[in-house]
């Protein structure tokens, strides 16, 4: 058991430094007016092998600290499939043309080694990895315009890339091409704190963004799992534990500026905060996983952060029981923050990873705020007897600012603390969001399912909106434990279709779950998703096979 703390501990200490320090050190504000700030972006060129040399080492203290869990790492990679992988990166796909243009270009930033090659060819899904032709790590829009341009002229796929924390193999190079890596994109540009919004570049993830925001009162709400940054979240249209609340990407982006596959460079919406200018072309990005365009600059919706805050904690000795508390809730009207739900299997992973206690039970954790201690203690009281009428076994509310960090931080890394009941196994992670009546029917459903097998897979769901996840581990290289998984997902995927649901929340489609598009949304559905993609990127370049697969492509309509 103590073995098992102290690994979990070193390995969230090594997530808020792999994270914190993954965007470039030149990229933040030092003022807090309403003003430009320069990119500075000349200077990026001298110091990029002094910031690959820092990301590297911070990378490997994160690989070595996820090596400590068994979790994904080319390093526990069997040598026979590494050789593999290197043999598969020696089929160039690259014109030696296009090679020469783009080292004009991006000279030490253009990357072809085979270690740069795997790091961008595996994320956080159970996919197979499949492993660019070479890596870019561009500096700003003009280059990202010129990248496309080649990429157009050579037929080159270009697959954009942000901090690899996708879970549905979105950033796989499964046509080859290259990476567009925007690590050394990841600036504050602007800070609008009268209009409530600011500007950035897409490789800044999210957590670097609030702890700068955070100087200024101010925090960006979307909150998906830790290091992810603003264009991936926008490519999957993430959401998080405060959708409930504040929605998700497509309600907290304003505006963005997209490289379309012909080389322009479109502003999708204006700044205002309502706008019936044209089409909706913000929310045809949103969510489109870099199929029709690459974003290089997004302006997106801050909140001011609450005055007072607080968790609480209610166990429960069932999931209906636990889900009928939060429809009661919200029916109150009571202002809910956040509220999510995790299952008893979840929680003794929690327990075993982080040295814990919590009582082994479907337990939601609360987050309620406002601007005065009153009105919180005033929303706990009103819950804490919905609750009770719900028949709740316990509640528990934080009473110190340590002790709500500690809880939401056990929420955060429920992924990773679920791979200690199981550390050989890799985990499939589900997506499924139904409407919230059905939420407690289809997990319960889902349970018995899992029964049948021999597999564990813990849940949590963010429970005011209807999404849940499973984290079925089991072993890839296993047909038997392989199929079991499958049977699980496909069962839970056709019955939330079946409740009017989604195949997935908040993840994506990327190239897994296009299967279950024609029953989710129809065939004309996506027939126009297809009609759509031919018309922007009429030569498949950007992140082909994904949302659309090659086959629906190249269909003739």
């Amino acid at each position: 058991m103590k073995l098992l703390s102290t690994t979990s501990k070193c390995f969230k200490q090594s997530l808020r430094i792999n994270y914190r320090n993954f965007s470039s050190s030149n990229r933040l504000f030092t003022s807090h007016s309403d003003k430009n700030y320069n990119n500075n972006n000349n200077n990026n060129k001298n110091s990029f092998n002094e910031n690959r040399k820092n990301n590297m080492l911070i990378t490997s203290i994160g690989v070595s600290a996820t090596i400590g869990l068994g979790f994904f790492s080319i390093l526990n990679l069997e040598e026979e499939k590494k050789n593999i992988i290197i043999e598969k990166n020696k089929i160039d796909r690259i014109p030696d043309e296009a090679k020469k243009e783009l080292v004009l270009i991006f000279s030490e930033r253009f990357v072809t080694h085979p270690s740069d090659l795997e790091a961008h060819g595996k994320d956080f899904s159970y996919h197979e990895r499949a492993s660019p032709d070479a890596v870019i790590y561009p500096h700003n829009e003009e280059e990202v315009k010129k990248l496309v341009d080649i990429a157009r002229k050579y037929k080159i796929p270009l697959i954009a890339c942000g901090a690899m924390t996708s879970l549905e193999g979105h950033i796989l190079s499964n046509y080859g091409g290259i990476s567009v890596d925007f690590r050394n994109m990841s600036r504050i540009l602007q800070v609008h704190k009268d209009d409530f919004y600011v500007t950035v570049q897409p490789g800044i993830s999210y957590g670097d963004l609030n702890e700068e925001l955070k100087k200024i009162g101010f925090f960006f709400p979307v909150d998906p799992g830790p290091g992810a940054t603003i264009g991936g979240m926008i490519g999957t249209s993430a959401s998080g534990t405060h959708c409930v609340h504040y929605g998700t990407m497509k309600e907290n982006v304003l505006s963005m500026k997209v490289v379309l596959p012909n080389g322009d460079i479109v502003t999708t919406r204006s700044k205002a905060k309502k706008s019936s200018a044209g089409y909706d072309l913000n929310h045809l990005f949103i969510g489109s996983e870099g199929t029709l365009g690459i974003v290089v600059e997004a302006s997106v919706k801050i909140q001011p952060i609450p005055s007072c805050s607080q968790v609480s904690l209610v166990t429960f000795d069932n999931i209906t029981s636990a889900c009928d508390a939060v429809i009661k809730t919200m029916q109150s009207g009571i202002h809910i923050g956040r509220v999510e739900l995790l299952d008893d299997v979840m929680m003794n992973a929690v327990n075993l990873a982080s040295n814990t206690n919590y009582s082994e039970k479907p337990t939601l954790i609360f987050e309620f705020s406002g601007p005065s201690q009153e009105m919180v203690k005033e929303q706990i009281s009103k819950v804490c007897e919905i609750t009770k009428q719900c028949n709740s076994l316990d509640f528990k509310f934080s009473s110190t600012a340590e002790e709500k960090e500690n809880l939401w931080m056990a929420r955060k890394v429920a992924l990773w603390s679920s791979k200690v009941l199981r550390p050989s196994s890799e985990v499939w992670i589900t997506d499924a969001c139904v409407p919230i009546s059905k939420l407690s029917q289809i997990i319960d459903e889902t349970k018995i399912d899992i029964s049948k097998t021999s597999l564990l897979a813990p849940l949590v769901a963010h429970a005011g909106d209807g999404n849940f996840h499973l984290f079925i581990l089991f072993d890839p290289n296993n047909p038997n434990e392989f199929e079991q998984a499958k049977f699980i997902n496909d069962n839970l995927v056709n019955r939330a279709i079946e409740y009017k649901g989604t195949c997935t929340g908040e993840h994506g489609v990327s190239f897994g779950k296009i299967k279950y598009l024609d029953k989710e949304l129809g065939p004309e559905a996506v027939d126009l998703m297809a009609t759509i993609k031919r018309s922007i990127d009429p030569s498949n370049l950007m992140n082909p096979g994904k949302v659309v697969t090659v086959e629906k492509f190249n269909e003739k309509k």
